[in-house]
């Protein structure tokens, strides 16, 4: 989604997941010849008493479920067809109950091209729903920099709980301005479309003001006129802001989000807790005084993991949360995005099923440590 490795990775599910449904869609489209064949073959050796030609009917029911007008049509066809030429060997053709089995076939026919002109239509309009739904996650979620600042690697995940929208309440973005490197990494309160309006309502705000306000402080306080104009009755967002601007630390303001993962050159691996943390976007009537920021260290070597609450509260079937510190030595590959979705894979492994809240992740590592070590083995074997 944001990065080549990510979009390899999707591309190569779409295509599973394509290959599993032109199967499925294959097998339905010959289920009506089958199941047709399959009566005439017994109403042929059983004789006019089998009284199975009524079940020529099911051809063009289930032609219905996968095939288009023109291949349902044609089944119908053959169904009387098959009617005719049965009723004709058994020497029953014109006897009431073959021309009431005739009717029913041309009924069922007719009432299968109705329900398949509207299953078409219906799978029209998904497709839009989806292509819209596409095209906002590339408004909203923009693809982030693979680099933020010399030696800085970036990698992000985001898995919608709705799969087929495939966008939702979480929120991301990297900015570079003057005053740094700016990141947020949040969650909206709630869920459908009113969580990603709050969200699209965030994300512009934050683009803006990362670039205009000097201080984080500024940025938060931006964010949260906007949210008030927009928000009403108790909703809020928790968020997580960063700012890389040189140094060996990264300031942080956390608004009520879960606290970021840090895991450390030397292999420590610990959540870095603020010491004072700031209430949830949207509920600035009841702070009491503004947010303050504090220090993460950030050397080379370490890396450092924002993510949402869909993360840590995903739940196997036993009902056991994800434990993300027991499968932070997930993140030690060669490249952040593909340790990023190493730790996805096995997220969703743990869950064994849809996940019910979205998850994002952004994954900062400090490359400059792994850069230093592979020039010093090129020096050595020179």
């Amino acid at each position: 989604m944001t990065s080549l490795g990510s979009t390899k990775t999707h591309a190569f599910l779409r295509l599973l997941t394509s290959i599993g449904t032109t199967k499925t869609q294959d097998t339905l489209k010959l289920l009506p010849f089958v199941v047709m064949a399959v009566v005439a073959l017994i109403d042929f050796g059983s004789g006019p008493t089998s009284g199975l030609l009524p079940l020529l009917a099911l051809g063009p029911a289930f032609a219905s479920v996968a095939c288009g007008l023109a291949r349902t049509t044609v089944v119908g066809v053959v169904a009387l067809l098959l009617c005719f030429a049965l009723g004709a060997y058994n020497d029953i053709l014109w006897m009431p109950r073959t021309d009431i089995t005739l009717i029913a076939i041309l009924g069922v026919t007719m009432a299968s091209v109705l329900a398949s002109a509207g299953r078409l239509r219906h799978e029209h309009q998904l497709a839009d729903v989806r292509s819209v739904a596409e095209a906002a996650q590339r408004v909203l979620l923009r693809p982030v920099p693979r680099r933020a600042g010399p030696g800085i690697g970036v990698a992000v995940s985001y898995t919608s709980a709705t799969a087929e929208a495939r966008i939702g309440g979480d929120l991301y973005e990297v900015v570079t301005t003057p005053h740094g490197v700016r990141i947020i990494v949040g969650d909206v309160q709630g869920k459908g479309l009113e969580a990603v309006e709050t969200a699209a309502v965030v994300l512009g705000a934050f683009r803006e003001a990362a670039h205009d306000e000097k201080a984080l402080q500024g940025v938060v306080a931006r964010l949260e006129n906007a949210l008030t104009r927009e928000l009403s009755g108790e909703q809020f967002v928790t968020a997580v802001l960063a700012e890389i601007s040189g140094g060996s630390t990264i300031t942080v303001i956390n608004c009520g989000h879960p606290a970021p993962m840090v895991l450390d050159a030397e292999g420590g691996i610990w959540f870095a807790d603020p010491p004072d943390e700031a209430l949830p976007l949207g509920m600035s009537a009841l702070k009491a005084s503004e947010p303050q920021p504090h220090h993460i260290p950030f050397e080379p070597g370490d890396q450092v993991l924002f993510y949402t609450d869909g993360v840590i509260e995903a739940r196997d079937a036993a009902g056991e949360f994800y434990p993300l510190l027991e499968r932070a030595h997930l993140l030690d590959g060669d490249d952040p995005q593909g340790s990023l979705d190493a730790l996805r894979a096995d997220l969703l492994d743990h869950v064994g099923r849809p996940l019910s809240d979205d998850a994002a992740m952004l994954l900062l590592r400090h490359r400059a440590a792994r850069q230093n070590s592979t020039a010093a083995a090129s020096e050595r074997t020179g």
